[in-house]
């Protein structure tokens, strides 16, 4: 069977991501379409709007074949990071293909960028450390890299679905089979369009507009069950998380902080003043914001200090992958079926308490997304794969 990967996060599923799936099976002619998605927190660092297994039952009836989890290790990462999770699994699956939005307004050659980046590694990185720390973000920096070493290619990485792409593309060339890329340019509205257009709407739009108690505005731009969905399950945001986080900086020494996974160069005693004196999520990313630090980089801080996360449990995840089913459709069983004897990591389609040790960071990410809302159903124990027909 044919299959096309799709890196996402769907938070929340709109049209847009409708018309991707539609639009990776056709490009690649694919008979499955596989969804790596970030599961309960996510790569800007922030909670979803609606918990994993409802975005992963709306994309198995828009278009999704088989959706796998992207764990918390990967997915609440910068883009590389989050790229090398999501082509690692979609390559122990032996995808033959991956497709990407991008809002990169001229041609790119997503592949040959990737093998230019795999062949001058050295020099890319040397040209990097010339330029760090100058004030400038990442980036910033890595734009300034690329337009000393690869002029001709136009390269910005100000807009984050082109960096993804350009991370897509590099981790896949470092495999000795590289899956073909089929890039897909956004539909009218660009990844932080606040504008809502007569089919399409950003899911920053969209957020804004359910938190705004506005859905009568945007229900042209959803799925129906996604709408009903926007209605009926808990819709969290970082601002139902604030208590808890502002107690744990609160009530953490300066050195239980500076054990948090990327806490560095003193930004622990900042996060803690701003906690103090803020009574809002928002008021403190106010007040703890720098031009060094951007508001994506302190999101993700935030998160994993809320997680309690340490740099011994991101590396003994990276070291211990596997493959998280939240569910699939007739035509994605079959595929995992004639896959599973190929497998090189570990199928998972029940989590069970034996799976503590080697899940528990996903785990403890789930139970403590629970705490947002008290309607939140569990998320990892008793959960079976949800099935489309």
């Amino acid at each position: 069977m044919k299959s096309c990967g799709i890196i996402v996060e769907y938070n929340p599923f709109h049209n847009g991501h409708q018309y991707h799936a539609k639009m990776a099976r056709e490009m690649s002619g694919a008979d499955v379409i596989i969804a790596v998605m970030s599961g309960n927190f996510l790569q800007r660092g922030e909670p979803a709007i609606i918990d994993k297994w409802t975005r992963a039952k709306e994309a198995l009836s828009h278009g999704v074949d088989l959706v796998i989890e992207l764990p918390f290790a990967y997915a609440v990462q910068s883009a590389d990071y989050f790229a090398a999770g999501g082509i690692k699994l979609l390559q122990t699956l032996h995808c033959d293909a991956v497709c990407f939005g991008t809002d990169h307004q001229t041609e790119m050659d997503y592949e040959l960028f990737g093998k230019f980046v795999n062949m001058n590694k050295t020099e890319i990185d040397q040209t990097y450390q010339q330029i760090k720390n100058n004030g400038m973000s990442y980036p910033q920096q890595m734009t300034e890299v690329f337009r000393k070493l690869y002029p001709k290619s136009g390269l910005d990485f100000s807009s984050p679905n082109h960096i993804l792409g350009l991370s897509y593309a590099k981790e896949n060339a470092t495999y000795e089979n590289p899956m073909t890329l089929y890039p897909l340019k956004r539909e009218q509205a660009g990844y932080h369009d606040t504008n809502i257009y007569q089919d399409f709407a950003s899911a920053t739009a969209i957020r804004k507009a359910v938190f705004s108690e506005k859905l009568d505005q945007i229900k042209q731009v959803l799925p129906e069950q996604v709408a009903i969905d926007l209605v009926e399950s808990p819709n969290v945001s970082w601002e139902d998380y604030w208590p808890l986080l502002k107690y744990k900086l609160i009530s953490s020494s300066i050195k239980e902080l500076q054990t948090i996974y990327q806490m560095k160069e003193g930004i622990e005693y900042r996060l803690q003043e701003a906690a103090k004196t803020s009574d809002s999520f928002q008021t403190f990313m106010e007040q703890a914001k720098t031009k060094r630090y951007t508001w994506t980089r302190l999101q993700r801080l935030a998160t994993y200090v809320l997680n309690n996360v340490k740099q011994q449990e991101i590396e003994n995840s990276w070291n211990h992958s596997h493959l998280q089913v939240l569910g699939f459709t007739e035509q994605g069983q079959r595929f995992l079926r004639e896959e599973k004897k190929n497998l090189v990591l570990p199928l998972i389609t029940k989590v069970s308490k034996s799976l503590n040790s080697q899940l528990a960071l996903d785990i403890r990410s789930n139970q403590l997304y629970q705490l947002g809302d008290p309607n939140i159903l569990e998320q990892s124990f008793g959960r079976f794969p949800i099935r489309i027909s």
